[in-house]
């Protein structure tokens, strides 16, 4: 962590060992101001929850169900934004998690790869764009080991 208390970039990370994650599921529940994704590394069992709101939770929803709206709503825009300036993403990673906001970063790059930006965003958020772009999702070994919910027991989401 940096003194002013935002999230680590990459270079300030060291040698964090970054573990690749998916989208596992998303459960929409009627009614509730309150979303769930559930991310697991790709390698193995671990996983873990995060709660969303229900725009990114939808966006999230047409994304992996291949609706289109009519009108370009705000991931749309965001995604289209960094396309027509030349530039990728070409990975998100959740770097942080403090008093239970998980923090993230989408790592671009511009075309030719040369020039990287690394922008701070809510992991519901970095995780549309993720979908969007096809690209991959990673989160800090240490994060992961603190936010997983596989250490037996129930489910914690019920379908």
């Amino acid at each position: 962590m940096t003194a002013d208390q935002t999230p680590a970039t990459p270079e300030e990370q060291g040698d964090e060992q970054m573990v690749e994650i998916s989208l596992a599921r998303i459960v929409l529940r009627d009614g509730s101001e309150q979303q769930h994704i559930f991310l697991q590394e790709q390698d193995g069992q671990r996983g873990f929850p995060i709660v969303i709101g229900i725009p990114e939770a939808l966006e999230i929803q047409r994304i992996i169900s291949g609706v289109s709206p009519q009108r370009p709503l705000t991931h749309q825009l965001a995604y289209s934004l960094v396309e027509a300036l030349g530039a990728e993403i070409r990975r998100v990673d959740i770097v942080d998690l403090r008093e239970n906001p998980f923090y993230a970063q989408v790592v671009l790059t511009e075309a030719g790869g040369e020039k990287t930006a690394v922008v701070d965003a809510r992991p519901s958020d970095a995780l549309a764009l993720a979908l969007r772009a096809k690209c991959p999702l990673r989160i800090a070994e240490s994060i992961l080991e603190e936010a997983r919910t596989d250490k037996g027991g129930p489910d914690p989401l019920p379908d």
